[in-house]
């Protein structure tokens, strides 16, 4: 697998077109698995094969049951200067509810380790929605977040996806259902400990505290070009956006025998509107009224100022200096905004 991945970063050397590289992220799956040694290596391919910023956000995603004091270590010196721990919770309760290998001291633990390493730079996901999570639980995990000086944390609502245990538990009634009601107290309580705590929420599900945003996240909220390599690796060249094979062995062998392990498709010029869009409108940033009119046209900002009417007058979006924002109420129901905003 890391022979291919190699393989994948030298096929894409010219696919950034120079543009300097800001951000590597090591996530999805587990990369906690890596040696500190991989790590190296497949950092070493990327600066042999792409302009890298002289001090670049390196973050990798890890477990905190996969994280000793020694791993950590290991992986500073390797170069990773950022960790995106999946705390979930700092409660012991909520952690056996979403079968979590690791325990509340754990998680402290991890975060300690860190900090003593050198590593400041620390995002954590926090889940609410919990059934039987009450409004103290989940306050205590945000001032967690407070007490440990963490200056970056994602925190998302409990969904429960078909055919998973969590779905079948609930349709035996051996668990209770997830209440959308207790997701929606978590969501305000969360807005209000932000403004008590001077976090920003720069992006509905991100949290930062003074300017800790994280790049990664940032540069796709922007628009970005991005290289992704491995199976399921997303990339997008600012024209065309592509997607590996999923699977482990087909991607081996189609990186090694030179074959095609990826699908690809050409954005339209209404897709890329809609793709600003949905990411702009996830952010504090908004939509930009003047770069529609200069990137897409006048006529898309008249499609912009029509479509957004209803959600301005619902008090769902406001608009400042030129950018349509989402309110907190508007926040709920983000995606069904989006969707209607959208060119079809």
């Amino acid at each position: 697998m890391l022979a291919a991945i190699k393989n994948e970063i030298r096929d894409k050397t010219d696919y950034l077109g120079g543009d300097i590289v800001e951000t590597i992220y090591f996530g999805g799956g587990t990369p906690s698995l890596l040696t500190a040694k991989e790590v190296e290596e497949l950092l070493g391919a990327l600066y042999k094969t792409f302009v890298i910023a002289s001090n670049p956000e390196i973050t990798l995603e890890a477990n905190p049951d996969d994280l000793s004091n020694e791993k950590i270590w290991e992986l500073k010196q390797a170069g990773i200067n950022r960790l995106s721990i999946g705390t979930q919770s700092f409660n012991d309760a909520d952690l056996a509810f979403l079968n979590r290998a690791h325990n509340a001291g754990q998680a402290i633990a991890c975060i300690e380790n860190a900090k003593q390493n050198g590593i400041d730079l620390l995002s954590i996901d926090l889940i609410y929605g919990i059934p039987g999570q009450g409004e103290d639980t989940w306050l205590a995990n945000l001032d967690m977040v407070a007490k440990y000086n963490i200056p970056h944390f994602s925190a998302y609502a409990l969904t429960v996806e078909p055919k998973t245990q969590l779905d079948y538990l609930i349709g035996k009634k051996k668990i209770t259902a997830v209440s959308e009601e207790q997701s929606i107290r978590n969501f305000n309580t969360m807005m209000d400990w932000v403004i008590q705590n001077d976090y920003l929420q720069y992006e509905i599900s991100n949290f930062c505290s003074g300017n800790k945003f994280s790049k990664h996240n940032s540069a796709y909220w922007q628009g970005k070009k991005y290289a992704g390599f491995g199976p399921s690796a997303h990339s997008f060249n600012g024209e065309t956006r592509q997607w590996n094979i999923a699977n482990n062995a087909r991607y081996i062998k189609g990186v090694g025998e030179q074959k095609p392990y990826f699908e690809l498709e050409t954005l339209t010029h209404e897709q890329k509107y809609n793709e600003y869009i949905m990411t702009s409108l996830r952010t504090c940033w908004g939509i930009d009224a003047e770069y529609i009119k200069v990137h897409f046209g006048p006529e898309y900002l008249s499609v912009l100022v029509e479509s957004a009417k209803q959600f301005l007058e619902a008090n769902m979006v406001f608009e400042k200096d030129g950018h349509y924002i989402l309110t907190n109420a508007g926040k709920l129901l983000a995606d069904g905004i989006i969707a209607e905003m959208f060119v079809v």
